[in-house]
C-alpha cells in the first residue's frame, strides 16, 4: 500500500474516531481511539516511538516521539489544540527529515468539523 493509500485509510480511521468523541477532549484520547481505528482496519503502527537526533555522527537521546508511524511510511502528529501553528507543520517536517520518511500528516482533534484540521506534509512540498 502506497502512502496516498495509507493517508486515506488514516483520514478515515480520524474520521471514524471524531464522529464518536467531538472535539473537547485531551489528545490522548483522540491518539487512542485512531489507535484503535487502525487496528480495526489492519494496519501495523507504533505509537510513541523514539527519535533521536543524530548530530555529528552520534545518536542523542532528546526526548523526542513521534505519535505515530502508521505502517512504516506515515508519520501522524496527533494535536487536540484551538488553533494550528506555523511551529506544528515545521515539528511535522522536522520528523519526516530525521525519518527519511516522505508524508506527514497533522491531525488536529479540536474542530467541529475534522476535515477543517487534517493537513498533509511532505518533505519540500504542503498539501492540504
Amino acid at each position: 500500500m502506497d502512502e496516498n493509500e495509507l493517508s486515506n485509510k488514516i483520514i478515515g480511521a480520524a474520521i471514524e474516531a471524531h464522529k464518536a468523541l467531538g472535539p473537547g477532549l485531551l489528545e490522548s484520547a483522540y491518539e487512542e481511539c485512531l489507535c484503535h481505528e487502525l487496528h480495526l482496519q489492519g494496519l501495523a503502527f507504533e505509537r510513541q516511538k523514539d527519535l533521536p537526533v543524530e548530530y555529528k555522527g552520534i545518536k542523542l537521546d532528546c526526548g523526542y516521539r513521534l505519535d505515530l508511524v502508521v505502517e512504516g511510511k506515515v508519520v501522524v502528529e496527533a494535536k487536540a489544540v484551538e488553533r494550528m501553528l506555523p511551529v506544528y507543520e515545521a515539528q511535522v517536517l522536522t520528523y519526516l527529515k530525521l525519518t527519511g520518511l516522505k508524508l506527514g500528516m497533522l491531525i488536529n482533534f479540536n474542530t467541529p468539523r475534522i476535515k477543517d484540521g487534517i493537513k498533509r506534509l511532505v518533505l519540500g512540498l504542503e498539501e492540504k
